[in-house]
């Protein structure tokens, strides 16, 4: 597993100004302050946890384009970063066109890249203490721990809008007035995840944590490669 000592450092000092440039003038500022919950809570959450544990540079790098992508919905609402028309200044046509979609497709997008961004970081957490001898097992291990993390977020979503800012559920949930925006919200979290997963299985990476490769996980990367 690759660590860079100065990668994560360098990954923190360029999010800083992203971070900074979406928090100015946001389109809705009650709304930029609930999603920035999650940073709030989740990079001194990482920054605690490296104490203990280097990550590689595959997380780190994964966590820095997921939590860019995280500003910029933050700044715009994910319902309303426009894409589209930023496609249609460079092409002279709108993205959406190019696939008959009729609505904002920004916040599908951040969900499949918190399966597909992050999964290598949780993979690496939980194959801490996670022992398995096939590697089947930790697929289904890492897809259940996505498919209910992805559905507790859902739950904090709707009850933090709720609470907080009721007058602001619309704009904050992003569902654009799909009855079944929860729904794949979360599917495509666990589709980035099975990606993901493959993707790491195929390099021979599945769980691979810290300086050492632990037994179990020396046992599920044979299994994986064969």
């Amino acid at each position: 597993m690759t660590q860079r000592p100065w990668l994560p450092k360098t990954l923190l000092a360029l999010y800083a100004p992203v971070w900074i440039a979406c928090a100015i003038n946001p389109l809705f500022p009650s709304d930029w302050l609930i999603e920035n919950v999650l940073v709030f809570l989740a990079l001194p959450t990482v920054l605690y946890a490296w104490r203990f544990q280097r990550f590689s540079d595959g997380a780190c790098v994964g966590m820095f384009l997921f939590f860019c992508l995280h500003s910029l919905g933050s700044h715009y609402t994910y319902a309303e970063v426009p894409y589209d028309r930023w496609w249609q200044a460079l092409t002279g046509h709108t993205f959406n066109s190019l696939f008959g979609w009729e609505r904002n497709h920004f916040d599908r997008l951040v969900h499949l890249a918190y399966g597909l961004l992050l999964t290598p970081i949780f993979t690496e957490l939980i194959g801490r203490v996670v022992r398995v001898r096939r590697a089947v097992w930790m697929w289904v291990v890492m897809a259940s721990f996505m498919g209910l993390h992805a559905m507790v977020y859902e739950l904090v979503e709707w009850g933090a809008a709720m609470v907080v800012a009721p007058e602001l559920g619309a704009a904050y949930l992003g569902t654009q007035g799909d009855v079944w925006d929860a729904h794949k919200d979360m599917a495509l979290a666990v589709l980035g995840n099975l990606i993901a997963l493959a993707y790491m299985s195929l390099r021979g990476r599945l769980s691979l944590t810290g300086d050492e490769v632990p037994p179990a996980v020396s046992t599920l990367g044979n299994t994986a490669r064969r």
